[in-house]
C-alpha cells in the first residue's frame, strides 16, 4: 500500500485542497497532517482522508513532528511506500508510478523526484493538464523517465520524496528539535547519508509546486534560519541554507562571527509575503 503524506496549514489551503482533489481517484492512503494550533477545517477535499492534528511548538510549526505523525499513521496502517508531497505541490500523473517502480528497483533509497515551479496564475485542476507544464528546476536532476540516478544528499527536498518502510525506519525520520522553517530537511538528508542510505533521483516523478507569494531570502523565516542553522551545525560541523545566509549577511542583515551566523547589531528594516 502506498500512503501520501502532506503537512498543511491554512496559508496553504486552497493549495492542498487542489492537491487533494487530484490524489482522490489514486488507489492510495491520503495522510493529512494539520499544523496551525486551530483545528482544521471540514472541506469536502478532505474527505476519505486521515486527518492528524500537530500543533506548533514554542518557536513555531513543528514541520518535521507532523512528517513524523504521518509516517508513523501510514506506518501502523500497514503502508509499504511512504510518498511525502509539500501542501503545494500537485502530483504529476505518473508520481506515483516512478516512485512505486524506483522503491522496487531501490527499496533502501530516499527517492527524490524533479520538482517544477508553475508561474503565478497557473492552477492546473486536472492532471492531464501537468506535463505540457513540466519545467523542472534547474538546481536538481531531472533524468529522463523512467531512469533513476544516484545523486547527493545535500540536494535533498522535501517537496516531494519517498521512501519504502524499510528505509524510514533505517533513518529513523525527521528530527523533531526544528521547529519553525529550515534546516529539518537537510539534517534528514544527512542523517540518510550517516545510516548508509543512499539518494536516488526518479525520472518521471514529476511534482509542480503552486505558485505562492514569497520574499527572496525569506526575511519572515530568519530568525528561524538561524535557530535551526545552528542546530545543523553543532551536529554535523556545517551550516546549511548557505545561499540565504549569504544573501542576510549581503544585506547587513547577520554577520559571521567564530561562533557562526548571528544576527548583526542593526538589522535593516525588512519585510516581505510570507512562504
Amino acid at each position: 500500500m502506498i500512503a501520501v503524506i502532506t503537512i498543511c496549514s491554512a496559508s496553504r489551503l486552497d493549495h492542498v485542497r487542489r492537491q487533494q482533489r487530484l490524489l482522490t481517484s489514486e488507489p492510495v492512503r491520503r495522510i493529512v497532517v494539520w499544523l496551525d494550533a486551530d483545528a482544521p477545517p471540514s472541506v469536502p477535499e478532505f474527505a476519505g482522508a486521515e486527518m492528524l492534528h500537530v500543533r506548533p511548538g514554542e518557536q513555531g510549526m513543528r514541520l518535521a513532528a507532523g512528517r513524523d505523525r504521518g509516517a508513523e499513521a501510514a506506518l501502523e496502517a500497514g503502508a509499504t511506500l511512504l510518498v511525502l508531497l509539500d501542501a503545494d505541490c500537485l502530483p504529476g500523473p505518473d508520481l506515483l508510478a516512478r516512485y512505486g517502480a524506483a522503491a522496487a528497483a531501490h527499496p533502501g533509497a530516499l527517492l527524490c523526484g524533479p520538482v517544477t515551479y508553475l508561474p503565478e496564475g497557473v492552477l492546473p485542476e486536472d492532471a492531464g493538464d501537468l506535463p505540457a507544464l513540466t519545467a523542472p528546476h534547474a538546481a536538481r536532476p531531472a533524468p529522463p523517465d523512467g531512469e533513476n540516478v544516484p545523486g547527493e544528499h545535500r540536494l535533498f527536498w522535501s517537496l516531494s520524496f519517498a521512501v519504502t518502510a524499510e528505509a524510514w525506519r533505517t533513518v529513523g525520520g525527521f528530527d523533531e528539535s526544528y521547529e519553525g522553517y529550515g534546516g529539518e530537511d537537510t539534517d534528514f538528508a544527512f542523517t540518510a547519508r550517516a545510516a548508509g542510505v543512499p539518494l536516488v533521483w526518479v525520472g518521471g516523478a514529476h511534482a509542480y509546486h503552486q505558485h505562492h507569494p514569497t520574499s527572496t531570502p525569506p526575511w519572515q523565516h530568519l530568525d528561524d534560519i538561524l535557530r535551526n542553522g545552528r542546530l545543523f551545525a553543532d551536529r554535523w560541523g556545517t551550516w546549511p541554507m548557505q545561499g540565504w545566509l549569504d544573501a542576510f549577511a549581503a544585506a547587513g542583515a547577520i554577520e559571521r562571527t567564530p561562533g557562526g551566523w548571528r544576527r548583526s547589531p542593526v538589522v535593516p528594516d525588512r519585510s516581505g509575503p510570507h512562504g
